[in-house]
């Protein structure tokens, strides 16, 4: 012993120095406690490896294999690229693309790149966009000299101004020879702004188709005149518009005192507007004279015919 102890009968280890007796395990004090340490170091290795080894076998390491799907020429679109991870011990494969309801691959769509260039033949939809429609204003052209013509059923400038507003026993039957009153029906018909109603006047049947009779207007003041409008349901008969001035009215067409505002003219459709002559001079009367009447109101003896004035319409001068 190192100590020089003594040691009891069947006692390996000194209880003073700690050292083995001789020929016991523990006979050299260093060696004892290094075995010691290196069966600790073997202890903990151990452990360590079994835990590893536990660790790896719970979670293994996934294999990564990576897929590209190849794009067509021109490319339609960008294709991700898919990793899939790979349990080992299985087999890799690689996806496709499948229907919502696991009935077959579904390609992608391709988006194209540039315009669609419809194929001959083919039918492109086109969008309609609403035709604007525009209305025209047409001036009444002269005919004859002296500015003297006809528009039927159109705009003009006279036309946008309001007409001369007459009395009520502004218009009557212009009658220089005299026919019987009973020929001529109530001329306020024709200045009552309804073209429905007509002042009515009789062809004479000895005289027929000639007529000498007219509608004569009284504006009770001077007016410069320079449109007539006329509405008849009786076309085909020849009319002129004369104006006069004085406190009397000309006992005979013939009158000097009357003054031709228009040529003869044959009234061919329902509407007639005459542009009168002298628009800047002033007149008190005017007289749509009736020289011919149309060859279906001619009549006979036993059944006159009669011409119709719907409406007479006198536009001012601007």
């Amino acid at each position: 012993m190192k100590c020089a102890a003594p040691l009891q009968p069947g006692q390996d280890w000194c209880l003073q120095c700690g050292s083995g007796a001789p020929g016991s395990l523990g006979a050299s004090g260093w060696h004892t406690g290094g075995a010691i340490v290196a069966v600790v170091v073997l202890l903990v290795l151990g452990a360590l490896a079994a835990g590893y080894a536990a660790l790896n076998k719970g979670t293994p390491k996934a294999a990564v294999v990576t897929t590209t799907v190849a794009q067509t020429s021109p490319p339609a679109a960008t294709t991700p690229t898919t990793t899939t991870p790979v349990t080992p011990g299985a087999t890799a494969t690689t996806p496709s693309a499948k229907s919502p309801l696991g009935l077959g691959a579904v390609k992608p769509p391709k988006i194209p790149l540039t315009a669609i260039t419809p194929a001959a033949g083919e039918k492109v939809a086109k969008t309609t966009t609403p035709e604007t429609k525009s209305t025209t204003t047409t001036t009444p052209s002269s005919s004859a000299p002296g500015g003297t013509g006809t528009n039927s059923g159109s705009t003009s400038e006279e036309s946008q101004q309001s007409a001369i507003v007459l009395d009520t026993n502004a218009a009557t039957p212009y009658n220089p020879y005299n026919y019987p009153a009973e020929w001529f029906g109530d001329p306020s018909l024709a200045i009552d702004g309804d073209t429905s109603t007509a002042w009515t006047a009789q062809v004479n049947p000895a005289s027929a188709p000639a007529m000498a009779e007219g509608l004569l207007i009284d504006l009770k003041a001077k007016h410069k005149i320079a449109v007539l409008q006329l509405v008849t349901s009786t076309p085909g008969m020849t009319v002129q518009v004369y104006g006069a001035n004085g406190h009397t009215v000309p006992t005979s067409i013939t009158d000097p005192a009357w003054i031709p505002l228009s040529t003869f003219r044959v009234v061919k459709k329902k509407h007639l507007r005459l542009k009168l002559r002298d628009s800047k001079k002033a007149f008190t009367y005017i007289t749509l004279w009736i020289s011919n009447a149309p060859a279906a109101a001619v009549g006979s003896a036993t059944a006159p015919g009669h011409v119709d004035i719907n409406e007479v319409e006198l536009f001012p001068t601007r």
